[in-house]
């Protein structure tokens, strides 16, 4: 079996050679190539530049046996079409200028036509499809909308999320409306990335761990399932929800063909909760590539041992690829996955 077919055949819980694995992240700030391109742009230039994306989405695939590539964006793109003014601030990460915090604000969104205001997103995975040329699968993807809405409110990042959890609790009209006028972006962001040509899609709720399980079933869960019920069931769509073990029933319910799993729960466990009908990826500790090559090895084994050689597991870490990680680390965690996982 090829490194082409690996990925998306445990997407569809079909029969694989060994394991395919990817990183989240993996186009990104721990590879020294990428460091030398952003000496020389910013972050958004970067994202803007169609030539500038696609080099990056590329260079893990050079470097790495890796199973997928995954476009170089941010799930932010999207808000400045909307009218939101983002800026990304050195050592800060994303700040919006222009928070919404009320009904009125919410009125003032614009609706985004993907392939008119972000077409250097399509530009580029066009250049990355060209220049993979059927080697791996290239993933598209977006952010969810409690993700997004919480930046939108918060004006950034946040640790108690106190300005969206009081739209939530106190403003719900507002909070809907936020999160309706969000289903229709992300459902038209994701389809036309799907329409370019991207073979799998995922879905980051980097945020949503932050909630209860009752606010995540009463603000979440019914625009989680639209945007869902909305992608084109035409590739596999991964949802992936960040710090929401408590959630997992739920994220399932909500939808997707593989459920996403942070390190935070033991993954046969969780497969059993999420049910043996969807394929599951994870979910190595990130900072586990800080240690020894036995201890990574160790770490895969078992993770593979709790896989229990089904199908439908897809290998990544529990969250993106930290900055400091060794280069050297990354490719000893995906050899030891492919070399352990051997059918």
């Amino acid at each position: 079996m090829s490194r082409a077919d690996r990925f998306l055949k445990a997407c569809r819980r079909e029969p694989v050679d060994c394991t395919p694995v990817w990183m989240m992240r993996q186009a990104g700030r721990y590879l020294p190539e990428y460091r030398e391109i952003r000496k020389k742009h910013t972050f958004l230039e970067m994202c803007k530049t169609p030539e500038l994306a696609a080099e990056v989405t590329i260079q893990p695939i050079r470097r790495y046996e890796i199973d997928a590539a995954i476009i170089f964006a941010d799930i932010l793109l999207p808000l400045e079409p909307m009218g939101i003014g983002l800026e990304f601030a050195k050592g800060e990460g994303p700040v919006i200028h222009n928070p919404v915090r009320s009904l009125a604000d919410v009125k003032k969104l614009k609706p985004v036509n993907t392939k008119e205001s972000i077409g250097y997103l399509l530009k580029a995975i066009q250049a990355v499809l060209k220049e993979l040329d059927g080697k791996v699968p290239l993933i598209g993807f977006t952010g969810a909308p409690f993700t997004l809405a919480s930046y939108i409110i918060e004006g950034g990042s946040s640790k108690n999320y106190e300005h969206a959890k009081a739209m939530m609790f106190s403003e719900p009209k507002t909070w809907h409306a936020l999160m309706e006028h969000l289903t229709h972006v992300i459902i038209d962001y994701l389809n036309a990335q799907i329409d370019t040509g991207v073979q799998a899609v995922q879905v980051f709720d980097s945020w949503v761990g932050a909630l209860g399980t009752s606010d995540y079933r009463e603000f979440v869960l019914p625009h989680q399932k639209k945007v869902l019920a909305g992608i084109k069931k035409t590739v596999p769509l991964i949802h992936f929800a960040h710090g929401a073990t408590h959630l997992l029933e739920m994220v399932a319910e909500a939808g997707g063909d593989v459920i996403g799993l942070d390190w935070r729960c033991d993954l046969d466990a969780a497969w059993r909760r999420v049910g043996y009908e969807k394929a599951v990826q994870g979910n190595i500790d990130p900072i586990t590539l800080f240690a020894q090559k036995e201890f990574i090895r160790k770490r895969v084994q078992e993770i593979l041992d709790r896989a229990g050689g089904r199908n439908g597991h897809i290998m990544n870490l529990g969250h993106g690829i930290l900055k400091e990680t060794p280069v050297e680390n990354a490719e000893i965690f995906i050899n030891a996955t492919h070399e352990l996982s051997k059918r």
